[in-house]
């Protein structure tokens, strides 16, 4: 039996020492609970417990779980951390608070005109980055051998910057699966490269979130620099379970 409420105990102290060992504070940290496969009874626990950040991964899986807590007025605040097809943009830019995994410049303008149709107030998004290099990943790519930002990056970046319906608030980004610490480590650290670049580059937007950040490497993640923590497995158990 998953034991949610204790979960979050154990994972929030587990954050907050992490931030002390970074010389951080716990305060500049968002832990969003990823629900993929989670029913909504639990998603209810996590509420309970005190979490109001929740995020999904496939927008059919998360509209009956974001309805069901909407009808219920949980107050929860909905991230969209997973791959948006072009033509679900519609339908998420309902369903979520948050599109963390903007990977392309078509992508932006859909989500710009769409909320544009929707008479929608400005929809915070991340731009996803595969700072990895792996090819099954998604996301814009950089030049890995000296931080600077790939050709034509930034110029992206600067388009989806005008765009009138979106709010661009950072980078986000999905660290290769187990490989040595000091990997993870330089992973997180080129984000968080990019992101003072981009804040060279354009100091006039507010560039403050670096989500990056999943149950094996949320504490390397925290020590580089993360702002935002998408965590599935450390609160709700293994997937399906």
């Amino acid at each position: 039996m998953i034991d949610v409420e204790n979960n979050i105990a154990m994972l929030n102290e587990r954050i907050f020492l992490a931030t002390i060992r970074a010389g951080r504070s716990p305060a500049e940290i968002t832990l969003v609970a990823v629900t993929k496969t989670v029913p909504a009874e639990k998603i209810a626990e996590a509420s309970e417990a005190g979490l109001r950040e929740f995020g999904e991964n496939r927008v059919q899986e998360a509209e009956p779980k974001i309805l069901w807590s909407r009808e219920r007025g949980l107050g929860l605040n909905w991230h969209m951390v997973g791959h948006l097809q072009r033509n679900k943009v519609k339908k998420a830019i309902q369903l979520f608070d948050v599109i963390q995994s903007v990977d392309s410049l078509p992508l932006a303008h859909e989500m710009s005109q769409r909320c544009a149709q929707a008479a929608a107030v400005r929809l915070p998004i991340l731009l996803e980055v595969n700072v990895s290099g792996e090819a099954s990943k998604y996301g814009f790519a950089v030049h890995e051998a000296d931080g600077r930002v790939l050709d034509g990056f930034l110029t992206a970046v600067q388009e989806i910057e005008a765009l009138p319906h979106l709010e661009l608030q950072g980078l986000m980004t999905v660290a290769p699966l187990g490989p040595p610490e000091e990997e993870l480590r330089s992973c997180f650290r080129r984000l968080r490269l990019l992101l003072n670049i981009l804040r060279e580059q354009l100091p006039n937007r507010h560039w403050q979130h670096l989500s990056m950040g999943m149950t094996d490497d949320f504490e390397v993640a925290i020590e580089e620099g993360a702002t935002i923590l998408r965590i599935g497995r450390a609160i709700f158990g293994e997937r399906g379970k």
